[in-house]
């Protein structure tokens, strides 16, 4: 049995995307802890996975704009939450992502 046996992944299919939530800050600059009632609501995320793409009518595979470690602003609500080695990720369709972050 090797290491890797009880590492779970995950491949998402057609045009869903694989995303963990960036946690909020929970001290200010000048290390000020912030109440956790407080924090805001992470929006953004890394993209984990991504499916191959949407099928058209025709079979033909429409490819994911979005890829592997992109940084993502998610929606407030929505997703599916998928629990994969213990950590929380959440499962959108691309279309539900608002937008790619660039650095």
């Amino acid at each position: 049995m090797s290491a890797r046996a009880g590492i779970r992944k995950v491949i998402p299919l057609l045009d869903r995307i694989l995303v963990k939530r960036i946690q909020p800050e929970q001290r200010t600059a000048s290390g000020i802890y912030i109440p956790e009632k407080s924090q805001e609501s992470a929006q953004e995320g890394h993209i984990m996975a991504v499916g191959r793409g949407l099928v058209d009518k025709e079979g033909k595979v429409i490819p994911l704009q979005l890829k592997e470690g992109d940084r993502v602003l998610l929606p407030q609500f929505g997703g599916s939450t998928v629990k994969v080695n213990n950590e929380d990720l959440l499962l959108f369709r691309e279309s539900e992502i608002l937008a790619k972050l660039e650095e």
